[in-house]
């Protein structure tokens, strides 16, 4: 009994494992202009092994548009860097030190977000069936001989 509950249950354990330190992408915001990637690296190092490093430059200026990405080796290490480091004072900015949301992850892989049954896409086909007459049709007017002498004094 003791074999069969380790063998159902040591691949699983195994794969939690993986997952949970698996490496991690942050987000880190609010950055000087000035920021380099060595001294981003150096500010991340402290709380354990990274994996890259990038700052994002504006292809029209060449400058940084003020934010970059932290990829650590351990998903542990990365939550001990957001905690240290998120509203830290650093190359005279308060920055922002965030888990980095993956590309595509909204539902249906298609901008705008969720959408709910029914909103939006093509209108429904009109109704076929005979709507019934909202009221029935009027009577004749009776007609008075004051009228048939109005026109007939041509």
């Amino acid at each position: 009994m003791y074999l069969v509950a380790r063998f159902f249950l040591s691949p699983t354990l195994y794969w939690i494992g993986n997952k949970l330190n698996k490496s991690m992408n942050l987000f880190v915001g609010n950055l000087n202009p000035e920021t380099t990637v060595a001294s981003l690296r150096a500010l991340f190092t402290e709380f354990g092994e990274i994996v890259s490093v990038k700052v994002i430059i504006d292809n029209a200026t060449g400058m940084s548009r003020g934010f970059g990405f932290v990829e650590m080796a351990d998903k542990f290490h990365s939550y001990d860097a957001i905690d240290n480091l998120d509203s830290i004072f650093f190359e005279g900015n308060v920055i922002s030190v965030k888990e980095a949301k993956q590309n595509g992850s909204k539902p249906g892989g298609k901008p705008g977000g969720f959408k709910k049954p029914g909103m939006g896409g093509p209108r429904p086909a009109p109704r076929t069936y005979p709507r019934p007459n909202p009221r029935p049709p009027l009577p004749p007017r009776p007609r008075s001989n004051d009228d048939d002498d109005r026109f007939n004094r041509l």
